[in-house]
């Protein structure tokens, strides 16, 4: 059997910077196993701009942002196996994982960082009834046709969904000369950055149909047509609203989960808001040396975010190497979302373990407008900021400081949550 100090799950961009960032703090023998032929993960196929101007103060597209990590993983002789899937983890970390090159191998790690994103929720999770053509994709799939493999995946085209990765390929669909009929959202407002509304729909004229969802799919061999309708307060459709689309590809953009089939049989103990793993202040999960990080740890808006995040993560498992342990349950305070907020990563913090202070990032279930994001250690109201809006689809964050934590010591619980005034 193999053995590691640190085996980092993924080598999207989380792994890597995960990886860069525990070789910083002194440790060697790490190793970094991805399933795809390539380093970079998801970017690869990202080929449009806009990624890397928090990190690099610059604008980058996918795989630029992509090779930078990936330069320096190799700069710094960082190993790593390719074509490798990890089909089995344990509480113990030991890692199974099958390779072409290598068959099956079993790997022993003192530390392990899961890195593995997350994937596309496919039809099956809608219940869309209608006939099973071809031509529906959710919409990463048709991204990696296009960018990818070089096909076309149709001509004309309804997005089902508001996600980041529908818009894109809407704006992506209507550049390679297809005809994007609409983007169909479920919900009231979109799920996707505003950015994304403005440079991806706006600028090419594409229209956004809120609270409207598709209710039928006609199509023998290949997809004909959809029928869309508009939905009440409780997202049922509104008899007498429905209107058929004729179109010959419909891509969903349906929300993203977590890819923890791994983390579930390792044990840990998973969010049942966010589908990711709960973490402490070091993202440590409640298996001891087991950290998450990125896109499996929930769903980020911003790569450069993955990116911070993994760094910390990378950072903390070399420490815990180094002797240093993270999981002390007394001492932890629990951080609750309430009263709009959903959920909050960490979900405990342990202020010993804080150097100056920790970034929590939050995402809200609804839209706000001029409201306020407050924080109460138990009864004592900390932080009361004004957001001019706060949307679901843009990740929060709200800085904890080591100074506050000092201030409150027989503190149980933090809460966080929106309020009107």
């Amino acid at each position: 059997m193999q053995e590691y100090d640190i085996v980092i799950i993924g080598g999207g961009p989380a792994g890597l910077a995960a990886a860069i960032s525990a070789k910083k703090g002194g440790i060697d023998n790490i190793l970094i196993l991805e399933r795809e032929s390539v380093l970079g993960g998801i970017l690869n196929q990202c080929i449009h701009n806009g990624f890397g101007l928090h990190i690099f103060k610059e604008e980058l597209t996918g795989p630029e942002y992509a090779e930078r990590y990936i330069k320096k993983a190799l700069e710094m002789k960082i190993p790593y196996k390719l074509n490798t899937m990890v089909i089995d983890l344990n509480a113990d970390k030991v890692i199974t994982a099958v390779s072409e090159k290598d068959g099956i191998i079993e790997i022993k790690a003192k530390s392990v960082i899961l890195a593995m994103g997350c994937r596309e929720r496919p039809r099956g999770a809608l219940n869309i009834p209608g006939s099973r053509c071809a031509g529906i994709f959710t919409a990463g799939t048709a991204q990696k046709f296009i960018n990818i493999e070089g096909y076309m995946p149709g001509k004309e085209v309804v997005v089902l969904g508001s996600g980041d990765i529908g818009l894109i390929m809407a704006r992506r669909m209507t550049l390679e000369g297809a005809k994007v009929k609409a983007v169909v959202e479920l919900m009231p407002y979109s799920s996707g950055l505003k950015r994304n509304i403005v440079q991806c729909l706006d600028d090419f004229n594409i229209p956004l149909r809120l609270s409207h969802t598709v209710i039928d799919i006609k199509g023998k061999d290949r997809l004909e047509g959809v029928t869309i309708a508009e939905v009440d307060e409780n997202r049922k459709p509104i008899k007498g609203t429905e209107e058929y689309v004729t179109c010959d590809t419909l891509l969903l953009s349906v929300g993203l989960i977590p890819e923890n089939e791994l983390s579930r049989k390792a044990n840990i103990k998973l969010s049942k808001v966010t589908n990711g793993p709960i973490v402490n202040e070091s993202l440590e999960t409640d298996v001891e040396g087991i950290f998450a990080c990125g896109n499996v740890l929930h769903v980020h808006d911003l790569v450069d975010n993955v990116s911070l995040e993994s760094h910390m993560a990378g950072k903390n498992a070399a420490r815990y190497i180094k002797g240093m342990n993270f999981n002390n349950k007394e001492t932890a305070i629990e951080i609750v979302a309430e009263d709009g907020v959903r959920y909050t990563v960490p979900k405990y913090i342990n202020p010993d373990n804080v150097e100056g202070f920790i970034q929590v990032r939050f995402r809200v279930g609804n839209v706000y407008k001029g409201n306020y994001v407050s924080v109460y250690f138990d009864d004592n109201r900390e932080f009361h900021i004004k957001k001019g809006i706060l949307t679901p689809g843009e990740m929060e964050e709200v800085r904890v400081t080591k100074a506050m934590l000092e201030k409150y010591p027989q503190c149980k619980k933090i809460t966080f949550k929106v309020e009107g005034d």
